[in-house]
């Protein structure tokens, strides 16, 4: 899986999907999510990243970052790794 390549990103956490004109905003751990998903990173390299850096709980983390995948696969900005 992986962003979209039309899909904008800035460093701030905008997200620009130019086929639907939509804009959505992401927290400051939304971009860092995005911008490791964008570099190619594994799901557990970047639960192992973030667990490490905030403290979090690996379940917890998987939980929440399932959901937020969920979330930017409804909003068709993701690809799958077979597209």
């Amino acid at each position: 899986m992986k962003i979209k390549k039309n899909i904008a990103v800035s460093d701030a956490g905008m997200i620009f999907n130019p086929d639907t004109g939509e804009t959505f905003t992401v927290n400051p751990l939304g971009a860092e999510i995005i911008s490791a998903v964008k570099e190619g990173s594994s799901p557990e390299n970047i639960s192992k990243a973030v667990t490490e850096k905030y403290n979090v709980e690996p379940s917890t983390f998987e939980k929440d970052y399932d959901d937020f995948i969920g979330l930017l696969r409804n909003f068709s900005l993701l690809e799958e790794d077979d597209q």
